[in-house]
């Protein structure tokens, strides 16, 4: 998994590649469930999941934060949406009320089109608040980002995610 996540993370930046070096298979937390696709190449793709309490503005949320998502280069344009259907009724057995993502703004367009298939909201003009996933004296603790929120209604309905600009992980991000 390590190998995978540095070939498909490190096209896109060698530092988004730094964290799988050696063996390990995260960047910031720990996933509690992966689901992993083979071919007869190797891994074809890989999704994170972690259930924790988020803060909503001022309100606490139990979510499965998705994550660690990647599809294999010579496979892009076939992954996102069928990892997402496979992992949606994982989120059901789970019970949990929200899926939970957060994205670069230039992943719009991709993260749009797998509404079709699950239902997915995007919500932009969130800051999110992570803490780093190793401690580092040169860095503060915490990171903020302006990034795009996708919402999973799973138990709940959309209608009862919380209205606000600021999301804290209460964590790394996955």
């Amino acid at each position: 998994l390590a190998s995978f996540f540095r070939e498909t993370y490190g096209p896109t930046g060698a530092f988004n590649a730094k964290p799988f070096e050696g063996s390990r298979s995260w960047a910031g937390a720990r996933p509690e469930l992966r689901a992993i696709a083979y071919d007869s190449n190797g891994v074809a793709a890989h999704m994170g999941l972690l259930r924790r309490f988020i803060k909503v503005g001022e309100v606490d949320l139990l979510v499965a934060e998705l994550g660690l998502y990647g599809v294999r280069p010579d496979l892009e344009g076939l992954g996102i949406s069928h990892s997402l259907r496979v992992m949606y009724p994982v989120l059901q057995q789970l019970r949990v009320p929200f899926g939970f993502g957060a994205v670069r703004h230039a992943l719009q367009k991709h993260v749009e089109r797998f509404g079709r298939h699950v239902p997915a909201t995007v919500l932009s003009g969130i800051r999110v608040r992570s803490t780093l996933p190793d401690a580092r004296l040169d860095l503060p603790p915490t990171r903020i980002e302006d990034v795009l929120v996708v919402v999973f209604p799973v138990e709940s309905a959309m209608s009862d995610w919380p209205t606000a600009t600021f999301i804290d992980r209460n964590g790394p991000e996955l």
